[in-house]
């Protein structure tokens, strides 16, 4: 999947698994709709190929918006009021902000015409009006295309109706089916002998893509006679009477239902279960909340492996990073299943229950060598977390929503979902006003250490200056450092807190949050001492830390170790180590996902490369930091002249390049999309050579 955002940002649409088939008319008609219209809407009925054909047309259309096109996939969000969220991370916007986060949003998707796919709205129908609203009001370069089985009902929306593909020998719908077929049985050629014969299926089925190609995965086991038979006879009985449906939501319930049928009662059952999940899942996460009763865990692997081959479940990744997933609709047919069981509450209750385990898992582990794979999988299982979260949320002790927003601190804080996390401390603690124990203490602490407020800007900005005065009466060689984002990002809440609470504070509840309190102490010691320029110092502070962080095999807070063996270098004189240091310190940043902390390095080789008699490099990473900054959710610390560092910095190497040479640097690096802007930090290198 690419992205990149801004300045040559192309977006994050996925590549297509499998071959487009037909739609030529409405592809022609969304192209003219988009470049007249700022918010086009694809409705129809559940599996008519709505997703598919807004990604095929967002494709063909990019070339169109230079600021990228976005895809935000809604089919797995529970909880409207993370519908900002949702964008916020589909565009890559770290959700850290002073600001309400759509004010953010609004502002990351200014500057180019940009197009947002915002898939499966109709379960969030109410806020995505709002927010589609809100976003066109504010963002005269945007144009949005949705889909939806209901108008978002927004004024000036266009309406295409997306139907069944057209039926007949030599129309859409036989060809889909074939190249389905194809690709099931590699034996299998459309011919003039069974034309009519794929024709007669497509009938049968609407012409609904996803009834075609449901049915076109049972030629493995039944030749094309028996498919047609099997879906004359199966109609009737696979319809409930009593429940009567449009006749296209009837045809595909149809096509889900024979393949409900010929599964074995053991593969129905897990079926059911998996419909627990949002998104996608791992072997693991399937043993652990599917078994029971005649299933066994050690029987799962077999059976999603048979689910796979049916098309039920869909498998991605190799190897270790295997994943599963199924496609909203064939879910909500296993959910009916599960809900007829009488299961539901159950495998719910284990379901919550695992990602509780997880999250505690993980912490335990954060601060060791697993902490690239914990960013990764706790990454991949957001949507779980969050049904996680609002189960817990729902549970009549509040003690356990506590436990578990608290537990995911170091998701919150360092893998750029800061507002999220904060919405849920805030709605635990608000359950528990009178709370007391360990797990509202860890909550408390959670909630500080993921909340920014202007006052933390102020202060840090105060300790900025005051090292600028002291390099003034000292006559140091650097005149100014980066000290207000690393006050930020190396925060306890803050670098205020650092002198409020110092190193004797009480550390949180858990093994994970009372090591990286023993890190995060180191962290800040060296920041107080940079701040004071002590140099010396705060390296054998920094190297202590680095040295603590290697004994785990921990990276996120090494990172930090990095980034202050780096400052104190370029206080010492030895720039061309300090180089080396930052490079070290972005590289981990980033490959964990921490924007905040990746723009207070990107701000410390400013310093470095300037330092070093480089200062055509050092304005163009000046621009790179403010692209950071912005990626980061905090673009006023990346505004030409708005924090004193940048201030400094701006006046020096404007007055050594010359006003258009500075400002040429700076757009250059600025209009880089964030991946781009990175390598160039790190001298041409990608994150993953560096670390």
């Amino acid at each position: 999947m690419a992205a990149s955002v801004h300045g040559g940002r192309t977006g994050n649409l996925p590549a297509e698994s499998n071959a487009f088939v037909g739609r030529r008319l409405e592809l022609s008609r969304i192209e003219g709709l988009l470049g007249t219209a700022r918010l086009v809407t694809l409705t129809g009925p559940g599996g008519v190929g709505k997703s598919r054909l807004a990604l095929r047309a967002a494709d063909a259309a990019k070339g169109g918006f230079p600021g990228g096109t976005w895809l935000v996939d809604l089919s797995e969000l529970r909880d409207a009021d993370l519908l900002t969220n949702a964008v916020a991370q589909a565009t890559r916007l770290a959700e850290q902000t002073l600001r309400p986060l759509l004010d953010a949003v609004c502002e990351h998707l200014a500057g180019a015409p940009l197009l947002l796919v915002l898939d499966t709205c109709e379960h969030v129908l109410d806020e995505c009006a709002r927010i589609v609203q809100e976003l066109l009001g504010r963002v005269p370069e945007l144009r949005v295309l949705a889909t939806s089985r209901q108008p978002l009902g927004v004024a000036g929306e266009h309406l295409l109706t997306v139907g069944p593909l057209p039926l007949g020998e030599r129309d859409d719908a036989v060809a889909l089916f074939a190249a389905r077929a194809v690709a099931a049985v590699p034996s299998f050629v459309l011919s003039d002998d069974n034309r009519a014969r794929v024709a007669a299926v497509c009938d049968r089925l609407d012409g609904i893509p996803l009834a075609l190609e449901l049915a076109a995965v049972r030629l493995r086991g039944f030749p094309l006679d028996r498919l047609l038979e099997g879906l004359d006879s199966r109609f009737d009985l696979l319809v409930s009477p009593a429940r009567p449906r449009p006749a296209r939501h009837q045809t595909l319930r149809t096509a889900i239902g024979w393949s409900h049928e010929l599964c074995t009662p053991l593969e129905r059952l897990l079926w059911a279960r998996l419909s627990v999940f949002a998104g996608g899942w791992d072997l693991e996460a399937a043993e652990f909340v599917c078994h029971g009763g005649p299933l066994d865990p050690e029987d799962i692997l077999t059976l999603l492996a048979s689910l796979t081959e049916k098309s039920i479940v869909t498998r991605e990744g190799e190897e270790t990073a295997v994943r599963y997933r199924m496609l909203d609709t064939v879910r909500s047919f296993g959910a009916e299943w599960l809900t007829g069981l009488g299961e539901r509450e159950a495998v719910a209750r284990r379901h919550r229950d695992y990602f509780r385990w997880i999250a505690r898992q993980g912490e335990a582990e954060w601060l060791g060598p697993g902490q690239r794979m914990w960013s990764e999988r706790l990454t991949a299982d957001h949507a779980n977390l969050r049904l996680a979260m609002e189960a817990c949320l729902a549970a009549p002790e509040p003690e356990t929503a506590l436990e578990l927003a608290g537990t995911l601190w170091y998701f919150w804080f360092a893998c750029g979902f800061a507002e999220e996390g904060r919405g849920y401390l805030e709605r635990a603690l608000e359950r528990a006003p009178d709370g007391s124990g360990p797990e509202h203490s860890l909550a408390v602490w959670a909630h500080r250490l993921v909340t920014v407020v202007p006052d933390d800007l102020e202060a840090a900005e105060s300790v900025s200056a005051a090292y600028v005065w002291l390099a003034e009466e000292r006559r140091l060689p650097v005149p100014a450092l980066p000290l207000t984002g690393a006050s930020l990002a190396v925060r306890g809440e803050s670098a205020r807190s650092a002198l409020l609470y110092g190193s004797g504070a009480q550390a949180p509840a858990g093994d994970g949050g009372a090591e990286f309190f023993q890190l995060l102490t180191l962290a800040l010691q060296a920041y107080l001492l940079a701040s004071q320029a002590a140099f010396e110092r705060c390296a054998a502070v920094a190297e202590r830390l680095r040295a603590d962080c290697a004994k785990r095999g921990e990276l996120w807070m090494r990172a930090w170790g990095d980034f202050f063996v780096a400052l104190s270098g370029i206080g010492l004189g030895r720039a061309d180590e300090a180089v080396g240091s930052a490079r070290e310190a972005l590289a981990a940043k980033w490959r964990v996902h921490d924007r905040l902390g990746a723009a207070a390095v990107a701000d410390l080789l400013v310093a470095a490369q300037a330092t070093r008699g480089e200062p055509e490099l050092a304005a163009r990473l000046l621009g790179v930091s403010g692209r950071l900054w912005h990626t980061a959710g905090l673009p006023q610390l990346g505004s030409a002249g708005t924090t004193v560092f940048r201030r400094e910095y701006e006046r020096r190497l404007r007055a050594l390049l010359g006003d258009a040479r500075f400002a040429t640097a700076v757009r250059e690096g600025r209009e880089l999309d964030p991946d781009a802007a990175v390598t160039l930090a790190l001298g041409g290198a990608r994150a993953e050579e560096e670390i």
